[in-house]
């Protein structure tokens, strides 16, 4: 506070100075007349002029009497050449003065000369990013690497949950920042560089930041992105400074993030530069110094990707980033423990069930599961409330998957009642197929983008591994509701859009990638589909079956596609009845929970029957 006010009263005196200076500019102005040189004659002839100076190029001087038209006391006028005529029997007084232009000059040459130097450091500061005065154009190639101290860093191991397969295997590179003897004495090396490999949001940049706190070294930390730049060579000359300054901070970690950003695989493909651009002669220059520096010299490289697939084969050799560490979707223990973690900073019901929610969440990253948190409290916050109970956790997840509810939103009655059979059609057939995740809520209300209404179920555990059968029933649930439009209203909507693109993706992966046609045999078709066997542009990978083969796909996957909707039919067929009560309720109430569905389901037709399965 004592800094802004020192400041408020600088920038006080500042304004006042100013207004004094442009205000002695406008008095001046306005008692000084510039006449011209034949009116000068004619008051110097008449004598009404005195006290006037005279340099190289004009004339000044006084005004014997005001002039009450123009109220100007002062004049000045261009001088001829030759004056000693007009001054003679004048009886006036005058002088005549020598201007030096030495000082004129020297400012018109250097005042421009000064605006073009201070353009070309600011626009230097701005190609550089830097703030202060002296970052020119030569701090371009220095490093932008955030340095965190010993003291910053304060995340540990302790903050981090969820990934205690990949906490395991970083610790030994904890225990050798503190003591590298211990590993060199049986003639062991620690890796030069290890690869944080996951989803985006999984914690791989918590997990790089709590190594270097529970290290208590030094951390350097930079985006891949933030190496390439327009000019060829900025790049590696930042990736050669940011490791000078890590010798100098050794024992440290360099984390470099998005590190597909840096390290993309180098191809001469389609008229590529092979090795000319700016990109890849910064990889170049990476590789040069993982194989330039040993790690007994104290330095670790850390490095995080979502996207392993694309990264340069010679980035992942034995000898530079040695370790690759997966820092998976966490799986219900290790979402009961992230939201443990996150619930510390709020204020929650004592009685929450943590464990409800981990299995609510399947498939959810920590930085899901924290933005879930987040979003609870929210949501309390709105309600007035003391505490953030389940009610509120529940709300947070329906807004997480379904979107934002629209309450302005109003469906006529047969729009309405076309999406209630609907959603009761998914319902419906999730509750009647036996292993298959049980809906939790079904509501009419729109939300989200497009979403004229939503059915949510509950994960009953996480999954890993999934079978042809599970597949299809999986592919019904989505169709149930197109099946429910088709058998109450025998047409067609475009409610089921995006329930198809979902089906389509299945069906596509099942034939296509998964090997589960019988008639294609167990043959992998589409690669750019399976990161197993994805080349360094997956985009453009050619078609390595034929055109009979491909029309042989397309068969199979409408014939998958078929096989799911017949079985919805058939659900839906068999309990009419309920598929009706179903409705008519949701379009009473718009919402039903979990305990009202079971309720309703009870009165269902026994298990779901068994179709007999199509060779496809």
């Amino acid at each position: 506070m004592e800094a802004k006010r020192n400041y408020s009263w600088i920038f006080f005196f500042i304004s006042m100075a100013l207004v004094f200076s442009l205000q002695n500019i406008w008095l001046s102005s306005r008692q000084l007349a510039e006449i011209p040189y034949s009116e000068f004659q004619k008051l110097l002839n008449d004598k009404k002029v005195d006290n006037l100076t005279i340099s190289d190029q004009f004339i000044r001087g006084e005004f014997k009497e005001p002039r009450p038209d123009k109220k100007k006391e002062f004049f000045t006028a261009r001088l001829p050449t030759d004056l000693a005529k007009d001054f003679a029997g004048s009886g006036v007084t005058y002088t005549r003065v020598v201007e030096s232009r030495f000082f004129r000059d020297l400012l018109s040459w250097t005042i421009p000369a000064l605006i073009f130097v201070g353009l070309w450091f600011f626009l230097s500061r701005v190609i550089a990013g830097k703030g202060g005065f002296g970052a020119g154009l030569m701090s371009i190639g220095k490093s932008r690497a955030k340095l965190y101290v010993e003291t910053d860093v304060k995340v540990t191991f302790a903050d981090v949950a969820g990934v205690d397969e990949a906490i395991d295997e970083l610790q030994e590179v904890v225990e050798f920042l503190k003591d590298p003897t211990q590993y060199s004495r049986l003639g062991a090396r620690m890796p030069k560089g290890i690869l944080l490999i996951g989803p985006p949001g999984t914690g791989k940049t918590l997990l790089a930041k709590a190594v270097a706190g529970e290290a208590k070294v030094p951390f350097f930390s930079i985006s891949g992105s933030e190496f390439v730049e327009l000019f060829v060579g900025v790049g590696a000359a930042r990736v050669r400074d940011l490791f000078v300054q890590a010798r100098e901070k050794a024992p440290c970690i360099i984390f470099i993030d998005e590190l597909d950003a840096l390290g993309k695989m180098r191809s001469t493909f389609m008229g590529g530069a092979g090795g000319h651009d700016e990109k890849e002669q910064t990889l170049n220059q990476l590789l040069a110094e993982l194989d330039g520096f040993d790690t007994k010299s104290g330095i670790i490289l850390l490095a995080a990707t979502n996207r392993p697939e694309i990264l340069d084969p010679a980035l992942l050799r034995a000898g530079r980033f040695d370790r690759q560490v997966l820092v998976d979707r966490p799986d219900k223990k290790g979402r009961e423990s992230i939201l443990r973690v996150h619930l510390q900073k709020i204020k929650y019901d004592p009685h929450l069930q943590v464990d409800y929610l981990a299995a609510l969440t399947s498939g959810f990253t920590g930085a899901d599961l924290a933005n879930l948190i987040n979003e609870a409290a929210l949501i309390a916050t709105r309600r007035k409330a003391a505490i953030v109970d389940q009610s509120d956790f529940f709300n947070a997840i329906e807004r997480t998957v379904a979107g934002l509810e629209k309450k302005n939103r109003i469906l006529n009655p047969k729009e309405r009642r076309t999406v209630a059979f609907h959603e009761m059609g998914h319902a419906l057939v999730a509750g009647a197929i036996p292993g298959c995740d049980k809906p939790q809520k079904v509501s009419i209300i729109p939300h989200g983008i497009g979403a004229l209404g939503y059915t949510i179920q509950r994960p009953t555990e996480d999954r890993y591994i999934i079978t042809r059968d599970e597949l299809l029933s999986k592919m019904a649930v989505l169709l149930g509701g197109r099946a429910a439009e088709m058998l109450v209203f025998n047409e067609l909507s475009t409610g089921a859009a995006n329930d198809l693109v979902q089906v389509t993706n299945i069906a596509e992966a099942l034939v296509s990638q998964y090997g589960m046609s019988n008639a294609l045999g167990t043959v992998v078709f589409d690669r750019h589909m399976s990161p197993f066997l994805q080349g360094p542009f997956p985009d453009y990978e050619p078609r390595h079956y034929s055109e009979e083969t491909a029309n042989l796909i397309d068969r199979e996957i409408k014939n998958v596609i078929e096989e799911a909707l017949l079985k919805a039919k058939i659900i839906l067929q068999q309990n009419r009845h309920v598929l009706e009560a179903g409705a008519q309720l949701l379009l009473e109430k718009e919402t039903l929970s979990e305990n009202e569905l079971k309720t309703l389901f009870l009165q269902i037709v026994g298990a779901a029957p068994e179709i007999l399965s199509k060779d496809s």
